[in-house]
């Protein structure tokens, strides 16, 4: 097998991270998400680039997924599915702000923010600092409208940490391997929320 060391180190480090993320955190998530149906909220979710598609597999998802007949349905929006308003918004206010404005559009008071970055919006390259449009817009979340503000991070959780309410955190240095597991932690709450939607007594 020509290429059997890379293979084997790829799923070596896959389950680095499976033996290391929080389980607590992860719990956390999932509640979060359950309170939000409950209650008639509203989960907005975002991302940069990879993330992005993510963001919008995992709106998709709860959407869908979640489906139980005779119960009420979870409403989930992606922020990153309408470039018109984005190409707009970046034209006019800057790229900064392409969630945080859509926030103040769609948002209502105890909704959940979910925000998704590799870095957890830390670090820098030739266009300046990463995600900082996901910081402004969780911190508006936070401040304007009293959202649970939920992250999804790699590496060492950047600056999630310190702005999310709950912060998820694929422990590892590589961004593939953390867009990875954001997508496989993505399913796993999705169908954990459906189950835990069709077994529960409601209202």
């Amino acid at each position: 097998m020509l290429n059997g060391p890379f293979i084997e180190r790829y799923f070596s480090e896959m389950r680095q991270i499976i033996d290391t993320i929080s389980r607590v955190d992860i719990d956390r998530a999932i509640e979060a998400l359950f309170a939000a149906w409950r209650e008639g909220r509203t989960i907005f979710l975002m991302g940069n680039g990879g993330s992005a598609s993510t963001a919008t597999h995992f709106a998709c998802d709860l959407s869908k997924v979640t489906v139980c007949e005779g119960r009420p349905r979870l409403r989930a929006i992606s922020l990153c599915d309408n470039p018109a308003l984005i190409s707009a918004l970046t034209n006019d206010e800057g790229f900064e702000h392409i969630f945080s404005e859509q926030i103040r559009n769609l948002m209502h008071p105890r909704d959940v923010l979910i925000g998704i970055s590799v870095h957890g919006g830390s670090g820098s390259d030739k266009a300046g600092l990463w995600s900082q449009n996901l910081l402004r817009a969780m911190r508006v979340a936070k401040d304007e409208f009293q959202a649970t503000v939920v992250g999804f991070s790699g590496f060492d959780g950047g600056a999630f940490r310190d702005v999310a309410d709950i912060c998820v955190t694929a422990p590892f240095p590589s961004t593939p391997q953390v867009e990875s597991f954001h997508l496989a932690l993505e399913h796993l709450i999705t169908f954990c929320l459906k189950e835990k939607i069709a077994n529960c007594l409601y209202p």
